[in-house]
């Protein structure tokens, strides 16, 4: 494939040659600038490149053993359905046999291949990026995504053409949203009346969350649930301080019990207490956590590096005789580490929490891990969110903060700052003051002082940024101490540029 600097200054050539930037091939996923009318930045792929993607993939998961069946879904932007229809067209070429459900969220379509006894998937999803973004989520070992390697493998056969083209078969799946409600429902039945805000940034989970709510027995107040592919508010991210605002005055303003804010392609859950409190879902991790070990012996879990240290220093679940694994940022990594260590559940800063047996199947669900919310409160009958919020010991921890980095070199900035705090660490140095106990580099540059005090370092998996995290169990100013020491060391770099927000 050529690259994209070739191809947009002649309309021929972009209307007649595939076009996907190889920077689009991510760590668990696929993610591309497709363009939007606002915005005068290049494409990085047109609709003949989505098709060589398909291509690339529908001959991925024949030599992977997967066999010819794959679901196929798409989100609710103005562009999405054409780009699942040009992807549908290049899988069909490799000889799949698509079972096509729709419109959806991500985790409906994970959820198809269980119900439909299919072993892949490829969600068309941008998630919470901006209009203009497009990208694929995909699978072949259910409830797994792709990783580094399959995404390499894929990259690999898409741009040198090395495509096994034979014919396929389609066939639209009619009605699978109901039966995908039908199923995060059974079961789960609220006896406490509990009053929840359901904002969905007019996303995707509008046409579902609501719904499951309400199912389950809760008083739901939609926020944002109309469908709208402009996001005329905020972009519907949990982890933006702007929607968890926008949760917080509904609530104060209907007196709600619990705030639920649900990301583009619903497969992330925010929370904000009854007292307006937005929680960080690495916090709220904790919370089910400890509700979870309450209810099943010898509980493992699963958190992502960014992700609050109280995993491992909780004394609720030391008491309780939980385990929790600190591992790699990203929904395939988590994913897949919850299955290798039969975990019951993993959990991401970023909200994509996932459930095994016997409470899930596996992958992330923003609706399951509402209910789950719903269902934690429900056995907490004199306790509010904020109580169970309040009882957690208290740090100080920031948003996730995104510096902008592009991607070509993002990863070798993360090596260098990696190589930065190792020498100082084995100069006997100090960061932020304090000496320095510990580096955990599975994932970038987790940096810990003596105090507890962490922050962390990495390359975003999914944007052209670098993503930046601190804590403090000891005070807020550390916290600050630590964050501007972070930084310091990230400016010795010039391609880092600004925050989308700080602390």
């Amino acid at each position: 494939m050529k690259p994209v600097a070739d191809l947009t200054p002649n309309t021929f050539a972009f209307e007649t040659t595939p076009l996907v930037k190889p920077t689009g091939f991510r760590e668990y996923d696929a993610r591309w600038w497709f363009g939007h009318p606002s915005s005068d930045k290049a494409p990085e792929i047109n609709l003949m490149g989505i098709q060589a993607l398909g291509m690339g993939l529908g001959t991925l998961i024949r030599r992977r053993g997967a066999g010819p069946k794959i679901v196929v879904g798409h989100d609710f932007r103005s562009y999405s359905m054409t780009i699942k229809l040009a992807l549908t067209q290049g899988l069909m070429a490799a000889g799949a046999e698509i079972k096509d459900i729709g419109l959806a969220l991500s985790p409906m379509a994970y959820f198809a291949q269980f119900e439909l006894d299919v072993p892949s998937v490829a969600m068309v999803t941008a998630s919470h990026n901006e209009n203009g973004w497009t990208g694929v989520k995909m699978g072949c070992d259910r409830p797994l995504t792709f990783g580094p390697d399959e995404m390499g493998q894929l990259r690999d056969i898409v741009l040198g053409g090395d495509f096994d083209l034979t014919g396929g078969a389609y066939e639209f799946v009619d009605g699978f949203r109901e039966t995908y409600l039908d199923d995060l429902v059974d079961g789960h039945t609220i006896s406490r009346k509990l009053k929840v805000v359901a904002a969905c940034g007019n996303g995707t989970a509008g046409a579902f969350a609501p719904e499951a709510l309400e199912r389950i027995g809760c008083e739901v107040i939609p926020l944002d649930a109309e469908l709208d592919h402009t996001f005329p508010r905020y972009n519907p991210n949990p982890e933006d301080m702007e929607m968890l605002h926008a949760i917080r005055d509904a609530v104060l303003e209907h007196g709600a019990d619990v705030g639920l804010g649900f990301d583009g392609d619903g497969d992330r859950c925010g929370v904000v207490d009854n007292k307006g409190n937005e929680i960080f879902a690495d916090k709220v991790g904790v919370m089910l956590a400890r509700d979870i070990s309450a209810h099943h012996d010898n509980s493992v879990f699963v958190a992502d590096v960014k992700s609050t240290g109280l995993y491992a220093t909780d004394p609720v679940l030391k008491e309780q005789g939980a385990k929790t694994d600190y591992w790699k940022t990203g929904h395939s990594y988590i994913k897949r580490r919850v299955t290798e260590l039969g975990a019951i559940a993993g959990f991401e800063k970023s909200g994509h929490f996932f459930f095994g047996p016997p409470i899930g199947r596996g992958y992330d669900d923003g609706i399951v891990t509402a209910i789950a919310v719903c269902e934690m409160l429900d056995r907490n009958p004199e306790k509010s969110m904020a109580d169970l919020y309040r009882a957690l010991p208290l740090t100080y921890g920031s948003p996730t903060m995104s510096p902008h980095c592009d991607d070509e070199v993002k990863y070798e900035v993360i090596d260098r700052v990696v190589k930065r705090f190792e020498k100082m660490q084995a100069d006997g140095g100090e960061v932020a003051g304090h000496p320095i106990a510990d580096l955990v580099t599975v994932n970038g540059v987790r940096v810990v002082a003596d105090d507890g005090t962490w922050g962390l370092v990495r390359a975003s998996s999914n944007k052209p940024e670098l993503v930046v995290v601190v804590e403090s169990p000891v005070s807020e100013q550390r916290k600050i101490d630590m964050f501007n020491a972070v930084d310091a060391v990230l400016r010795e770099n010039p391609e880092v540029g600004e925050y989308n927000q700080t602390l």
